[in-house]
């Protein structure tokens, strides 16, 4: 097993850079605000020979009782809980403050290793950012710079001595048999988290009665019905001219990276909110970016029928060209119809990644073409010859042929509709491609 090391310390001390520096990637949002981080980020890192896993946590706020800076402090709780070592970041230039004595109170009586990190020292001398914080009683403070990089690998080698060399490596996983990547996208406040902690069993996430709790992209891996995940929960995604905070605006290019990563997105819409048309610009978002695609319509068992009619209704008008997908009324809250939620992500990944043979698709293309040919064009009418599989994820079918460029679209939807019904494509866009062969009787210019 990795040892995992968990970043603890008050708001705005530099734990997310740190976090983003050891793991080598930008998975984890920073800029000059307190409190950004709110949920538990997990990335993998190595130094030397030794891997490790490494937690970011929300800033603590000592004498918080209530609101989300209590879930926030109840979040770094349990990393501090599930950690092997703990790294106490304090600011060398605001100095030593009663937070950090404080939370230095904390780790003592959590057990755990602790080392005392004194981040910002960049341009200072080692000795002097370090002298206060010996006041801590946490053993040798390491002065460091999260963003300079200066101190860092000390630190590591000092928190990971005593875990053992060479412990496997698990990173990476093969591509045949990964766990499906499920990214949870929708509107702020729709219950985005109150579904992935229901689907883990745990409160992994925040889930707070307030738009815009969740600001990062969050990675929980979890195992259903005997099958291994990850759900990626995101920010929610407002309309562009409501998005005021330079925090949000970070959120929303995390929502779509996220959107990027993964294979199947579960839309959530609220049962109790109009389809806006940001549900459609985030549902024609996810489409554009040929990904597998389940909606989740939400907070359903607090609607009467008459609600459920009209939600159906504006489904219907709103979202009518997103009819390749699946459309569950659950409640997340509760756990009301999560099993064919999941039944649904399933068939949604299969038709995502599905291996589509080359003569199977030329035999659905030629039956196609006998039962509705392409419309003429000037004086020709278009030849459509084989196909062959272009790509998954989403499935892409390349069409071989001649003078291919007059076809229509509404010809291409139909084959669209063709492959997707011989081959069980539910869940995911489907793309056709047409590539015209060169005319070898044409003579070109010398």
């Amino acid at each position: 097993m990795k040892p995992i090391l968990v970043l603890v310390g008050r708001p705005n001390v530099g734990k997310s850079t740190l976090f983003n520096r050891l793991t080598k990637t930008r998975d984890a949002l920073v800029a000059d605000l307190p409190g950004l981080t709110r949920d538990r980020h997990y990335g993998s890192g190595r130094v030397g020979t030794k891997p490790f896993l490494v937690v970011d946590t929300g800033g603590l706020e000592p004498g918080t009782t209530d609101g989300i800076f209590s879930e926030m402090a109840r979040q770094t709780e349990a990393a501090i809980a599930e950690g092997d070592a703990i790294i106490f970041l304090v600011d060398a230039r605001a100095g030593l403050t009663s937070h950090d004595r404080h939370i230095a109170d904390k780790l003592r009586a959590a057990g755990r290793p602790v080392w005392l990190a004194v981040n910002k020292a960049e341009g200072m001398n080692s000795d002097v950012a370090e002298a206060e914080f010996h006041e801590l009683g946490l053993g040798q403070p390491n002065a460091i710079s999260s963003a300079h990089g200066d101190g860092v690998r000390e630190l590591l080698e000092g928190a990971l001595a005593r875990f053992p060399e060479n412990a496997p490596d698990e990173d990476e996983i093969p591509e045949e048999g990964a766990a499906p990547k499920i990214a949870v996208v929708g509107r702020p406040n729709v219950g985005k988290s109150t579904l992935v902690n229901t689907l883990v069993g745990a409160e992994r996430v925040i889930a707070f009665d307030q738009p815009g709790t969740t600001r990062d992209s969050i990675h929980v891996d979890f195992e259903f019905a005997g099958r291994d995940y990850t759900l990626i929960d995101t920010a929610g995604v407002r309309r562009r001219g409501r998005v005021f905070e330079a925090v949000e605006k970070f959120s929303v290019v995390k929502t779509l990276q996220s959107i990027d990563e993964c294979n199947v997105a579960i839309l959530v819409l609220d049962a109790h909110e109009d389809i806006s048309e940001q549900d459609a610009h985030l549902a024609g978002f996810i489409l554009e970016r040929g990904r597998a695609l389940v909606v989740a319509v939400n907070k359903w068992d607090g609607t009467d029928d008459y609600e459920r009619d009209m939600v159906k209704r504006a489904i219907a008008r709103k979202l009518r060209f997103l009819s390749f997908s699946a459309f569950h009324y659950i409640s997340a809250k509760n756990g009301q119809g999560l099993k064919p939620l999941m039944a649904s992500v399933d068939k949604a990944y299969r038709a995502a990644m599905v291996k589509l043979s080359t003569p199977q698709l030329t035999r659905t293309l030629i039956a196609a073409v006998a039962k509705q040919v392409p419309p003429r064009e000037g004086g020709g009418r278009p030849k459509l010859r084989y196909a062959h599989q272009g790509g998954r994820n989403p499935p892409v079918v390349v069409v071989h042929g001649s003078a291919l460029d007059a076809i229509p679209d509404s010809y291409k939807r139909y084959l669209e509709g063709v492959f997707r019904n011989a081959f069980g494509l539910e869940g995911t866009p489907l793309r056709i491609e047409f590539k015209t062969g060169r005319n070898p009787y044409v003579r070109t210019r010398v």
